[in-house]
């Protein structure tokens, strides 16, 4: 599989594109008034704290003050990241104390960011852990062998370096293949970075950033390059110098494929990216076979629903479904990439009577999950032939960051009928009638329901004025939505 980065960058945004074969599986965008926050490292204030919810709130400086879990503290000392017994928050924690955290998880929708005392800094093929003296290895590389070797390595290098007492390391996916020499500059410059930081944290007073994570076109060179990406592709020649910089220090393998777009065409039309934002702000996705699926986004969880549409199939209806399942199955995995959902996710296939189905229905799913950079957790088929699964979420899924509520219908994502608006008038207007006395009613409201008064319901409005003995007169007003309409007397 070969793949493609191409980076649009403009003064007020960053975005970047993941292209596997063609075929768009990521989008990342970093707005200048907006930056990510994953990873950036505070002294923080506690404001409040929660003994219900063994919980506490900490002010890093930040418009809404961040949220930190018990479970989510290394207590003062020690090393390890999980004690045998979870201690109280207020054990741990009391107003007004001063604390170094890290941003787990950005801000989202009205929650604020989520904290962790378990700093973490990640260089192009490591990850220190200073309050940890654990030696991981990424659940991505599975060969047992490559898996010991990496672990033995960075033991070595890390007596070799004194850094054996002086936390952990987790071997990023990036590490596979990698030898001796580039373990220890990478834990050199991690170790450089840390002593900087300790001595920053003895005169920072709270709320105060210390370190701030990589922006997103340089972060995207650490994070998301593969041996299969052939071409990184920018079309800024700042940024293209910036890259350039970074690559040429820290990931000189990959410096040969960075390239400059200078096309008057924009960058992102080459794959055709904008119309597949377009479509992935969209609740219906179309499959290629005539079936489609419907994402929808709640506060709580995602949920994915799959239909045959226009797909009637050529044997049986079991085989039809099966396909329509297996084609869904792959578009996704595709679309949770390309939308970056995260949390709970409930997948509602079509029902497949064959055991043999169901679990191809599911091999397929995790198998083209196996890509995504973001951790997932699948679990088999429930007795109501749901699918749940789980998605790591650290910041806001494409929707959440491109759009925002609908003021007409505050997120409902449908509005009451022109008919349900003109009932909801008729039983106002009797309402204003055994109130005031009055000799007309001026009915203000918009194109549509008007349309609908003088025209279905004329009937109805003759009656009503016979009824009351008044007059009745209706108003356009273009301001209005189709749900506002007012009653004015005359």
């Amino acid at each position: 599989m070969s793949g493609e980065l191409l980076i649009n960058n403009t003064p007020t945004e960053t975005r970047v594109a993941l292209v596997e074969n063609g075929v768009l599986q990521e989008i990342h965008v970093e707005r200048a008034s907006r930056r990510g926050l994953v990873g950036n490292i505070y002294r923080g204030k506690v404001v409040r704290v929660l003994p219900g919810m063994q919980a506490a709130f900490v002010d890093v400086g930040l418009e809404k003050a961040a949220f930190i879990h018990a479970r989510d503290i290394v207590a003062a000392g020690s090393k390890s990241e999980q004690s045998e017994k979870q201690e109280s928050i207020t054990s741990l924690l009391h107003q007004g104390q001063s604390v170094v955290v890290q941003i787990e998880k950005d801000p989202i929708s009205t929650k604020g960011a989520r904290l962790t005392t378990q700093l973490s800094i990640p260089s192009r093929y490591l990850v220190y852990m200073p309050f940890s003296s654990h030696v991981g290895v990424s659940q991505r590389i599975e060969d047992e062998g490559e898996r010991t070797r990496l672990r033995d390595l960075v033991e070595k290098c890390m007596v070799q370096e004194g850094m054996d007492k002086h936390g952990g390391f987790i071997l990023r996916t990036a590490a596979e293949g990698i030898g001796e020499e580039e373990l220890i500059l990478d834990i050199r410059f991690l170790r450089r970075l840390w002593q900087s930081l300790d001595e920053s944290l003895k005169t920072t007073k709270a709320p105060k950033i210390l370190y701030e994570d990589l922006p997103l076109a340089l972060r995207v060179l650490r994070d998301l390059v593969r041996p299969d990406i052939e071409k990184i592709r920018i079309d800024s020649k700042e940024t293209l110098q910036k890259a350039s910089e970074f690559t040429a220090q820290f990931t000189p393998e990959i410096a040969s494929k960075l390239e400059h777009y200078p096309g008057e065409r924009p960058i992102f039309d080459l794959y055709s990216v904008e119309d597949e934002i377009q479509k992935a702000l969209e609740r219906k996705v179309q499959l290629k076979s005539g079936g489609y699926i419907i994402i929808d986004q709640t506060e709580a969880m995602t949920t994915i629903d799959v239909n045959t549409g226009a797909f009637v199939g050529h044997r049986n209806l079991e085989e039809t479904i099966f396909k329509t399942n297996l084609e869904s199955a792959t578009t996704i995995a595709r679309q949770l990439r390309l939308r970056n959902l995260g949390g709970i996710i409930i997948i509602d296939f079509i029902d497949m009577e064959a055991e043999e189905h169901r679990r191809q229905v599911l091999r397929t799913l995790e198998k083209n999950l196996d890509r995504d950079h973001a951790k997932t957790n699948v679990t088999g088929v429930s007795e109501l032939g749901l699918v749940a699964m789980t998605r790591k979420r650290t910041r806001e899924s494409l929707g959440q960051l491109l759009s925002e509520t609908c003021r007409y219908c505050q997120g409902r994502g449908n509005l009451k009928s022109p008919e349900t608006i003109c009932y909801e008038i008729f039983r106002e207007i009797l309402r204003e009638a055994r109130a005031y006395d009055t000799d007309t009613y001026l009915v203000l409201a918009s194109q549509e329901v008007v349309d609908r008064l003088v025209d279905e319901e004329s009937g109805s409005v003759a009656d009503l004025e016979l009824f009351i003995e008044k007059t009745i007169k209706f108003q356009v007003e273009p301001m209005y939505t189709q749900e506002q309409f007012d009653v004015i007397l005359m």
